[in-house]
């Protein structure tokens, strides 16, 4: 098992922070719902697998993206329109900025990286 990691990102606007893709992006504007939806996907690979299938060569995606952590947890909170979420993990960056870019777009900005 991995090193835990906590991530600090920053929404600007979470009422407008959506994802390419419709089937597969946020539709809320509640920070506790993002980040309800965010520990979904970051502990288990059901987002990611729709993505792939979504994907011309579906074999061709990195598996790696598709890693998850049951443990992973995501809390977010709102001050004005901004959103602060923390995510404590033991996944790698690429895979939680995939996730999250697949949920709000580039609507994010990673703040902080610390070990726990």
């Amino acid at each position: 098992m991995g090193t835990i990691q906590r991530y600090e990102f920053t929404i600007d606007d979470l009422a407008r922070a959506r994802g390419e893709f419709k089937e597969l992006s946020f539709d809320g504007d509640a920070p506790e719902s993002l980040a309800a939806l965010l520990q979904q996907a970051l502990r288990e690979p059901s987002l990611w697998r729709r993505w792939r299938a979504m994907q011309p060569d579906p074999d061709a995606v990195d598996p790696a993206l598709g890693a998850s952590d049951p443990k992973a947890t995501v809390e977010a909170h709102q001050s004005d329109i901004h959103v602060r979420v923390t995510i404590c993990t033991t996944l790698q960056h690429a895979v939680i900025a995939h996730r999250m870019t697949l949920l709000i777009g580039r609507h994010w900005t990673l703040r902080d990286v610390s070990t726990v």
